[in-house]
């Protein structure tokens, strides 16, 4: 999941290179104005440093500024450097204004740094973009994205997402509804589907977006059932933006698309939803360590084996990552459940029975008081998790999901959700634990996140785990 991670954390780059743009560009100017900075700089001028530095991160944290950055072209990124600077130096001067600081400071080292920093700070960011999206190119874990279109726009629409290197995306492939083309290609770019196979694809691929441009009567449709799916939709039909849920405008491109997904999250939130997340886990692993001391040896002598049970699990938009658990099952747990599928008390594409006769005598226990779930705080800290979230089905479960139950899958796992704080040992139907979790993302916000974190650790010393 390491390029996953690299992926997520592209704005956080941008925001370093950037902090080192305002640094550079600060040195410069001074230069210029009073010689070699780099041997004696005021003290003054030191603190107007470090000032600009906080400025110019919050100024980026509340505009967010980084939003779509990918996506832009050269012109637009041009255009939201000089916002970005403009903002800055308005808030910095601003400030000296008011604290009667204004005329300590020379008026030619302000200007130079406004239009070197603007220079340095376009070129650095256009840099960056370039080898970004030249690595991400080829990665698997990229955006993908997949052209819906009819074959009059087709041609066109690849032209256009391939025209321009800032998109962000990796084109997976076209599909075409009015026409079998299946197995053509369009400018270099592979038809994979039609409307008969058009979902199936989408299910058994990773498909993160869907890009939609055509005419037909059918777009409507196509989109909300993608939105069952999980699945984000931009099209390039504007007629649909008042039917649509929490519809953005948005360019790819030279494109003006509409974008729509079951809710739609900010820079902002992603960052301080990481943070919470790295933060979290590293106190999760700290306990994790301890609750290792005092349970490996009993669950190794009650059961000879690893203490760790490994597992492939399904998480955003059908990515495969390996979950981690104290092992609560003896060894052959797995073959065994075969056995066990007719005393399953979930109905639908789960898996729960009460008195499991796999479970270890210590795993009633850790089962119970969740300790089991402690070091999957490993899989948060990759970020192959996070805190809060859905539960990441097995990949069995998976391959026998509707195509509406795709939903859950729509944003990244989590160690606890609303499922699980909701009475999740009393509730037995899968379509329900698909309503509360599409409850979970279409109402997210960091408030709800604490307020789950906070009634899941009420959960747990209640002892109120899974059974």
């Amino acid at each position: 999941m390491q390029d996953t991670n690299s992926q997520r954390m592209k704005h956080l780059d941008f925001i370093l290179i950037d902090v080192a743009c305002v640094e550079l560009a600060f040195f410069i100017a001074y230069n210029i104005r009073f010689g070699n900075a780099f041997q004696d700089i005021q003290a003054s001028y030191s603190m107007l440093n470090l000032f600009t530095i906080l400025v110019h991160i919050a100024v980026a944290f509340f505009t967010e500024c980084y939003t779509g950055i990918l996506r832009r072209n050269r012109g637009q990124e041009l255009r939201k450097v000089f916002v970005h600077n403009f903002i800055m130096f308005a808030v910095i001067l601003l400030a000296l204004f008011f604290a009667k600081m204004s005329t300590d400071y020379s008026r030619i080292v302000f200007f130079l740094f406004f239009w070197i920093d603007t220079v340095v700070m376009f070129v650095f960011r256009t840099v960056r973009k370039q080898m970004i999206l030249s690595r991400n190119a080829e990665r698997k874990s990229a955006t993908q994205l997949l052209l819906v279109s009819t074959k009059r726009y087709a041609k066109e629409a690849v032209h256009n997402l391939k025209s321009e290197h800032f998109t962000g995306f990796r084109i997976l492939g076209v599909a075409i509804i009015d026409a079998d083309m299946q197995g053509q290609e369009i400018e270099g770019i592979p038809v994979v589907a039609g409307m008969k196979n058009l979902y199936e694809y989408a299910k058994d691929q990773i498909v993160d977006e869907v890009y939609l441009k055509c005419d037909s009567n059918e777009a409507l449709i196509i989109t909300n059932k993608f939105l069952t799916m999980g699945i984000k939709v931009h099209i390039s039909i504007e007629r649909f933006l008042s039917e649509l849920p929490n519809p953005v405008i948005e360019q790819i491109n030279d494109n003006t698309v509409v974008t729509t997904s079951l809710n739609m999250v900010t820079f902002k939130q992603k960052i301080i939803k990481r943070l919470m997340d790295i933060v979290g886990s590293i106190i999760g692993l700290v306990i994790t360590g301890i609750l290792f001391l005092i349970f490996a040896p009993i669950i190794y002598i009650q059961s000879p084996g690893p203490v760790f049970f490994k597992q492939n699990r399904v998480g955003k938009n059908g990515r495969v990552f390996k979950i981690y658990k104290f092992r609560s099952m003896y060894m052959d747990a797995e073959e065994r459940k075969k056995e066990l599928m007719a005393q399953n008390k979930m109905q639908g594409h789960m898996f729960k029975m009460d008195n499991d006769p796999r479970i270890i005598p210590i795993g009633h226990f850790i089962r119970k008081t969740s300790i089991d779930e402690f070091p999957q705080f490993w899989n948060v800290l990759k970020g192959d998790m996070s805190l809060v979230g859905t539960r990441p089905p097995t990949v069995d479960e998976y391959k026998e999901y509707d195509l509406h139950h795709l939903s859950r899958l729509a944003i990244k796992p989590g160690i606890t959700g609303l499922w699980q704080v909701s009475g999740r040992s009393d509730i037995t139907d899968f379509e329900e634990v698909v309503e509360l979790d599409n409850e979970y993302i279409r109402n997210f916000s960091l408030s709800l996140d604490v307020k789950i974190l906070l009634k899941t650790i009420g959960v747990v010393f209640k002892m109120k785990g899974s059974k």
